[in-house]
């Protein structure tokens, strides 16, 4: 359903680095080059993930989680390394990915729903559907800039999970909302499961993913350190804190 073959991304850490108006002035095109300095936030990563598996990610702040998951949804292109994702995916990454936050929540109900590829009729009959879940209601018309964290996670997922995709990826942005919405979407979230649906789940709450998944997979500075059954996994890591 979706592999990952040899991943490594890189990045600049110099790239934009801010110049004084003498800097920028003088600087040649070589001096740019030489001062690169990058930084490989995945290394050689390598993973299959199979139809209707729940597959967990974890690692430290900083092991490259949230670049794989974008990596693997599409949003960053790797500096080399192969992936094949079959079928569509909703990907669930940061708070707001793709909303426009001058706009209000029917507005970014539009945007969200066409950057998921939907038609205006398709997401006009889910609106009820998407306000009811999220509960969102009494905010129909605010600009989402005026919303909270939770507020912005409860629209995205509720935007996301519309219809039943074929891959879901989610990082640990679950965990911002309130109690009662948190337990409302691990219920849908174990529906899609259900409904055969590949869910790539990232968090650090190591007893949720040795609970919920199939399989896990530990990044450690990039790398993987350890993939296979989740409560195997879940319990090397454990040791090692």
């Amino acid at each position: 359903m979706v592999t990952a073959e040899d991943i490594v991304m890189e990045f600049d850490l110099n790239r934009g680095k801010v110049r004084t108006l003498k800097e920028r002035l003088f600087a040649k095109v070589e001096d740019n080059v030489k001062e690169r300095k990058l930084f490989r936030a995945l290394d050689g990563v390598s993973l299959q993930v199979h139809r209707g598996e729940i597959f967990g990610i974890m690692g430290s702040n900083g092991a490259g989680k949230s670049t794989l998951l974008k990596v693997l949804s599409g949003i960053m292109k790797p500096t080399s390394g192969v992936v094949r994702v079959n079928g569509r995916i909703a990907p669930m990454i940061e708070l707001g990915t793709g909303f426009d936050f001058e706009l209000s929540a029917l507005e970014n109900i539009y945007l969200g729903g066409a950057v998921l590829g939907y038609t205006k009729k398709f997401i006009e009959s889910k609106i009820p559907e998407i306000f009811d879940f999220s509960e969102l209601w009494d905010f129909k018309n605010i600009p989402v800039k005026y919303f909270s964290s939770g507020m912005v996670a409860r629209l995205a997922f509720s935007v996301s999970t519309i219809v039943i995709p074929d891959v879901l990826i989610v990082d640990e942005i679950l965990s911002v909302g309130d109690l009662a919405f948190q337990k409302k979407s691990y219920a849908r979230m174990k529906e899609l499961m259900t409904g055969g649906t590949t869910v790539i789940y990232v968090s650090h709450d190591v007893k949720t993913l040795a609970k919920m998944c199939t399989r896990v997979l530990w990044l450690e500075k990039g790398k993987v350190k350890m993939i296979g059954p989740a409560q195997e996994v879940c319990e090397a890591y454990m040791q090692t804190i």
